[in-house]
């Protein structure tokens, strides 16, 4: 997601603004002008939430298994050393063990031709004790990313990223979401954060997040509880800087998912905001001088005027594991509706909307 997002730093904002080591600067020099305003944003705790979902799942999992089932089992095949990677597979095998799923990590060396790794991920496909299975992201230069998200078994495919999937859920019909903006959506409702008519803005137009994301929150929900019914704009790297904040200054909901330190300050929104910050960044604490994340939203600033934060970390991430479980129960569930209770309209032909 974040190679092709990362361009967004050529907007003509982004250009006034230090990145990377010295966005940790920049931001304590401008928030401590800041004026003083109506909100003091409520921060949404993705930890606490996610681990109520968590819980939610290991509820329904006991049940599962009372009734006679096998637990759900997981599959994660991951390729290369990259340490971004084995961390989040890592986080992943854990909360699966918390959520009483079972899970594997196929680890394959780099050097692994993608022929040898369609083979392996077929092989998965077709065993029947697999009940959710992904190759975790992203994968060696020498292989083709869209080719390996596809191989994978639409009705095994948790992280929602094969194309039947894709169409799918682009159609309003049940599918496997994928899980960051599943988490997001998730959390917008468990918040109770109004969104019929609202106006939303999307910057990052990835198809594995910012993609998905304008399309749920456009979406009808009388699909889905976790529909918007928001009027939905798409920010990407070739918006001008100046547009961009035309954009944001008029949003009731902002999602950042470009991975740009301080790409969304205080004077780029309007009070009662609604932020959610998908980015992550290292950067260097210009105090300790040693590495932390930080996300896309300039926090401090922002949570000024917003009526409603996520951190980072402890925002969004955690929701992303979360939703993960959910999607691997409901692999193991074969459930139709893929856990999502969805409510097709008509056939596509009679819709006029």
């Amino acid at each position: 997601m974040l190679r092709s997002l990362l361009r967004f730093k050529h907007l003509s904002r982004l250009q006034t603004k230090p990145s990377n080591g010295a966005a940790s600067a920049y931001h304590m020099a401008n928030t401590e002008a800041l004026p003083e305003y109506k909100h003091q944003a409520k921060i949404i705790d993705g930890v606490a939430m996610a681990k109520e979902i968590r819980e939610e799942v290991r509820a329904e999992v006991d049940q599962w298994v009372a009734q006679g089932h096998r637990p759900p089992h997981l599959s994660v095949v991951l390729v290369g050393d990259n340490p971004a990677s084995a961390s989040y597979v890592k986080a992943k095998t854990k909360a699966a063990k918390g959520a009483g799923i079972t899970s594997e990590t196929i680890l394959k060396p780099s050097s692994i031709s993608q022929e040898e790794l369609l083979d392996l991920v077929e092989k998965l496909n077709k065993d029947d004790r697999v009940d959710g299975l992904l190759v975790q992201l992203p994968v060696p230069d020498h292989m083709t990313e869209r080719t390996v998200c596809n191989a994978v078994a639409p009705e095994k495919d948790v992280d929602g990223f094969n194309v039947v999937n894709v169409g799918r859920f682009c159609l309003d019909e049940p599918a496997f979401l994928p899980a960051t903006p599943y988490g997001v959506m998730e959390m917008i409702r468990r918040s109770g954060i109004e969104t019929f008519g609202k106006n939303a803005v999307v910057c990052g137009r990835s198809k594995n997040v910012g993609m998905p994301l304008a399309m749920l929150l456009h979406t009808d929900k009388e699909h889905h509880e976790i529909c918007a019914d928001a009027t939905t704009t798409i920010c990407h790297r070739y918006t001008p800087g100046d547009q961009l904040e035309v954009f944001t200054k008029t949003a009731d909901i902002i999602i950042v998912a470009v991975g740009q330190p301080n790409l969304i300050t205080a004077d780029m929104v309007k009070e009662g905001v609604v932020v959610i910050d998908v980015g992550i960044n290292r950067v260097v604490d210009p105090v300790t001088g040693k590495m932390k994340l930080v996300g896309d939203v300039d926090f401090e600033g922002v949570s000024r005027k917003a009526s409603y934060i996520t951190p980072v970390p402890g925002g969004v991430g955690p929701m992303t594991v979360a939703m993960l479980m959910k999607n691997t129960l409901a692999a193991a569930k074969k459930d139709g509706t893929y856990g999502l209770s969805m409510s097709p309209k008509e056939p596509l032909s009679q819709e006029v909307s």
